[in-house]
């Protein structure tokens, strides 16, 4: 690490061990949760030790759906919230994997860790924590191609090196997985001196990213084409910081991507897709992204990222993909999301 990376690493562990003790410490609302829980995961939530949940620093909601006997990593998992609703959503066959580099915040994980596994019934726990840096998943063993789903929620922008840290997330994915997170983004640069205010970063806003620069920072790592499923505004109610950052807006947004080679446009195959159901937690439609909602049995019309997102990941189950990439038709209609019939597809709509 530079001597940047080394202050704002030891600023936010600072923050997070000493200035927080409960979410009723933070100055703003950044970080807590704004996107609304679907109800199988608010009921999983119920059932996670109080103190674990009060000391929850997430601004989303990232758990993906279809994750029975997967592998997951949890980055910046703190005291284990999202990691205990992902050992529900597993099941004993999976496997959770959580990194923090707060030890405080891991000593209540791992204090709860058997709690939960009685909680939910398993003969051992599925949960593992590991102290360390999520920029450095190769020192704690996290090995290539080993990882279904990366998650992070309200963390990633907590990082100096986001380069870095987004390289170690597709060299653990396997083929096929997928990163899924809530983050908060910011409408513009944030400048140099307020990245470096302790505060300002502690409380997720200082390392926001700026949109576009996420969208090249993907690109740059290979991932051409990342998809949001949501986007809610964040208030601060704080006047000091505002006084500070009154000109940027922000933003949590939740955002998945896929370990698959994909385009940079979205290109037109005519492909269509059908969701056949299958799904436990989607049983009559499944949501891919904000602009891709699959009606059990309905096809669409899909653009060749679409439908190898589709195919190649562990949805490919649930899925009818009809058409492949010998003919091209130029570049796919992004300009209004539609359904289509079997008889007569019309353009849908991609990112």
């Amino acid at each position: 690490m530079n001597s940047f990376e080394k202050q704002t690493t030891t600023d936010v562990q600072k923050y997070y061990s000493e200035t927080l003790q409960s979410s009723e410490d933070l100055l703003t609302s950044t970080c807590c949760p704004v996107d609304a829980m679907p109800t199988y995961i608010r009921d999983i939530a119920g059932e996670v030790h109080p103190e674990v949940t009060a000391r929850f620093y997430g601004c989303g909601s990232p758990i993906p759906n279809a994750v029975a006997g997967k592998t997951i990593l949890d980055l910046g998992c703190g005291t284990g919230r999202d990691a205990f609703i992902f050992s529900k959503l597993v099941g004993e066959q999976g496997q959770v994997i959580g990194v923090d580099m707060t030890a405080e915040q891991l000593a209540v994980a791992n204090e709860y860790a058997d709690y939960h596994r009685e909680k939910f019934g398993y003969a051992k726990s599925n949960t593992t924590f590991h102290h360390g840096y999520i920029e450095e998943l190769a020192k704690l063993g996290i090995k290539d191609n080993s990882i279904d789903v990366v998650t992070s929620n309200c963390v990633l922008n907590l990082t100096a090196d986001k380069k870095k840290v987004f390289s170690e997330i597709f060299r653990v994915l396997k083929p096929g997985g997928e990163l899924y997170f809530s983050d908060v983004f910011a409408s513009r640069r944030i400048p140099e001196e307020l990245q470096n205010d302790p505060i300002l970063r502690g409380e997720c806003l200082g390392g926001a990213l700026y949109a576009e620069d996420f969208r090249r920072l993907m690109v740059e790592i290979g991932c051409n084409d990342h998809r949001v499923l949501s986007t809610s505004s964040i208030a601060i109610n704080n006047a000091d910081i505002e006084s500070k950052l009154g000109m940027v807006d922000f933003l949590s947004v939740t955002v998945r991507a896929f370990k698959i080679d994909v385009e940079d446009r979205c290109e037109d195959y005519g492909q269509v897709a059908w969701y056949r159901g299958g799904i436990e937690e989607s049983p009559e439609k499944f949501i891919l992204d904000d602009h891709h909602v699959f009606e059990k049995d309905r096809p669409m019309l899909v653009c060749s990222n679409t439908a190898r997102m589709l195919q190649q990941s562990r949805f490919g189950a649930f899925f009818e993909i009809q058409g492949d990439e010998s003919t091209h038709y130029g570049l796919f209609d992004c300009s209004s999301p539609s359904v289509t019939t079997e008889a007569d597809a019309a353009p849908g709509a991609c990112c």
